[in-house]
């Protein structure tokens, strides 16, 4: 099976902007590849003029927060380092039982990349909330023209992701699966750094982009 691949473009982002960016992200992905009723619901960014549609699935939000949560703990333990996050659609397939193999096994179609370059500035502590970020103390107009600009910088960017995923989902269809009645959603998994692999660090990144088969987070 042909397995398309896109490399999202590398966002430099803050400890206090992850989470918002892979919802943001991760979301619109699911939300173009979802197949069945679903009820759209737009979201407003807090810290970016953005707005992205959900696919309004209870279950599929709490799966995705999950994923972010251990993505944020991952970061956490790794600080300065780039890391990469893998959303992958598959489809699961009979196969001849034999004494060493299982009866099914998941055939990858779809494969999205993204990249975060997660970095520290002296105003991004990790115990704030974002909101003692947004808001500068009086008196520093340099560094929150600073802080403003590299927040357009970062919304620009971001937004180049989002057009970058609406370009590849109309360009690239003939390697989606025939759909199925009464599927909604595709078979994904969300793939991010291991704890395992902390010592490896891009070595693991490499061998998920060399086998395209990516390793689940226990």
């Amino acid at each position: 099976m042909n397995c398309e691949v896109c490399q999202l473009k590398e966002l430099e982002v803050e400890h206090f902007e992850i989470r918002e960016v892979l919802r943001c992200i991760l979301h619109t992905i699911v939300f173009h590849r979802a197949l069945g009723l679903v009820r759209p619901k737009d979201v407003d960014l807090e810290l970016f003029e953005i707005t992205y549609v959900q696919c309004g699935d209870v279950e599929l939000e709490k799966k995705i927060d999950e994923k972010i949560d251990h993505f944020i703990s991952w970061v956490e333990k790794h600080p300065n380092k780039k890391s990469q996050i893998c959303l992958s659609f598959y489809e699961v397939k009979s196969k001849q039982p034999s004494w060493f193999t299982n009866k099914t096994e998941r055939l990858y179609w779809e494969q999205w990349y993204l990249n975060l370059n997660v970095t520290q500035h002296p105003k991004s502590h990790l115990g704030k909330s974002h909101h003692s970020k947004v808001v500068m103390d009086p008196g520093e107009s340099g560094a929150s023209e600073e802080r403003s600009s590299r927040r357009a910088a970062v919304e620009a960017s971001l937004r180049e992701v989002l057009f970058q995923i609406i370009k590849f989902v109309n360009e690239k269809k003939d390697h989606v699966p025939p759909i199925s009645d009464g599927v909604i959603y595709f078979p994904y998994e969300i793939t991010i750094p291991s704890s395992s692999d902390s010592a490896f660090g891009m070595d693991m990144i490499k061998r998920m982009l060399q086998t395209g088969h990516p390793t689940m987070l226990s």
